[in-house]
C-alpha cells in the first residue's frame, strides 16, 4: 500500500473513471453490507472444458461455485451496482471463473470479519482488496503482537499503497502522514490504513507532538462521510479507492489525494491455510490470465494498471 502518485490509480491506489459513485451513493450502498446472507454471482460459465478445472477440490469442482467473503462497499475495487458486485476484484473473479470451470459467488459482509469467517467456512476464499501481510499469514494482532489464529495463506494478484484523502482545496494543508498528528483522522476499522494511522500517531507522540485523533468505522463511506462534513481532515484507504472517491464524489468537488502512496503491497485472495489445493489452483488461474492478456483488459478497464503484478506468488506480502 504505496507507490508513486501514478500508481494510485490502482489499488489502496484505486482510481478508475467508471460509474460515478458519489460518497452518498456509497452511504447507500452500505446499508448492504451487514447483509452478509445475500450474494452476486459474478463469474464465468461453468464448464468441464475449463483448462484448469482439475486443480480444484473435488467438493468445489462438483459444486460449480467459489463462495468469496468480501466487503463490497470499497469502488472502485468492488461495489454494488444494480444488485451485483461489480468492480476490479469481480471482474478478476470472473475470468478466473472461466479457467477453473467455477462461478465465484460475492458475498457481502464487514471488512474486519472476514478473515474469522473464512476460517469457519461460511467462505471458501477472500476478495477484498486485502493486504498480503505477514502478521495476516500467521494469525497475529497487529496492535498487540499477539498470535491470535492459525493464520491465512494468500495469493498475490495487484499491488497498491495507501492514499491520504482530504477535502478539496486541502484547507489543512495536509501534505504527508507528519501533518496529521494532532488532527482527527476517520478510516475503516481492521484495514492496513488503521495500522498505518496507529504506527504514525505513535510517531507524533514520540516526536512530542500531539497524538493523532483516530475516528474507525465498519466500512470507508461512513469515514469519507465524516471527512465531507469536516468532522476529520483526512481519511486513509487504498490508493485506487481513494482516487476513485476524488474524481467521483461531488462530481470531483468533495475530495482530492495529497502525498505519495505509503508503504506499497501486494493484494491476496485469502485462502484457509489448510485448503492448500485450492490456493494453488487460484495461482495457476491468475498466472494464466496474466499469460492470457485478460488481466491486463480488466486493469486497463479500470485504469489500474500500474498496480500489475507480472506473476503470481504465494505469500509474498511482508
Amino acid at each position: 500500500m504505496t507507490a508513486s502518485s501514478t500508481r494510485r490509480m490502482t489499488a489502496h491506489s484505486r482510481t478508475a473513471a467508471v460509474g460515478a459513485i458519489a460518497v452518498a451513493g456509497a452511504l447507500i450502498l452500505t446499508g448492504c453490507g451487514d447483509q452478509t446472507d445475500k450474494s452476486n454471482d459474478t463469474s464465468g460459465p461453468s464448464s468441464s472444458a475449463a483448462p484448469l478445472a482439475d486443480k480444484l477440490p473435488a467438493d468445489i469442482k462438483k459444486a460449480g461455485v467459489i463462495k468469496v467473503g468480501s466487503d463490497i462497499a470499497y469502488p472502485p475495487v468492488e461495489y454494488m451496482e444494480s444488485g451485483k458486485a461489480v468492480g476490479i476484484d469481480p471482474d478478476i473473479a470472473a475470468a478466473l471463473g472461466k479457467q477453473l470451470g467455477v462461478q465465484f459467488d460475492f458475498q457481502n459482509g464487514k471488512f474486519a470479519q472476514l478473515i474469522v469467517g473464512l476460517q469457519s467456512n461460511r467462505f471458501n476464499v477472500i476478495m477484498s482488496a486485502m493486504n498480503d501481510t505477514k502478521d495476516r499469514q500467521n494469525g497475529i494482532d497487529t496492535d498487540t503482537g499477539k498470535k491470535v489464529g492459525n493464520g491465512i495463506d494468500f495469493v498475490d494478484y495487484f499491488t497498491a499503497g495507501t492514499s491520504i484523502l482530504v477535502q478539496k482545496g486541502n484547507p489543512k494543508g495536509i501534505k504527508s502522514l507528519d501533518d496529521l498528528c494532532g488532527q482527527t483522522v476517520a478510516l475503516q476499522q481492521g484495514t492496513t490504513s488503521e495500522g498505518i494511522a496507529k504506527a504514525q500517531s505513535a510517531k507524533c507522540k514520540k516526536d512530542g507532538k500531539k497524538a493523532i485523533t483516530l475516528q474507525t468505522f465498519d466500512t470507508d463511506p461512513e469515514a469519507l462521510l465524516r471527512l465531507k462534513q469536516g468532522a476529520s481532515v483526512a481519511d486513509l484507504n487504498d490508493f485506487p479507492v481513494a482516487a476513485y472517491n476524488a474524481k467521483t464524489s461531488g462530481g470531483g468537488n468533495d475530495f482530492e489525494v495529497v502525498g505519495d502512496q505509503i508503504e506499497a503491497g501486494p493484494y491476496g485472495i485469502g485462502v484457509s491455510k489448510e485448503n492448500t489445493q485450492l490456493r494453488d489452483a487460484l495461482q495457476a488461474a491468475v498466472n494464466a490470465i496474466i499469460k492470457n492478456g485478460e488481466y491486463k483488459k480488466i486493469l486497463e478497464k479500470w485504469n489500474v494498471t500500474d498496480g500489475a503484478v507480472t506473476e503470481a506468488k504465494i505469500n509474498g506480502g511482508s
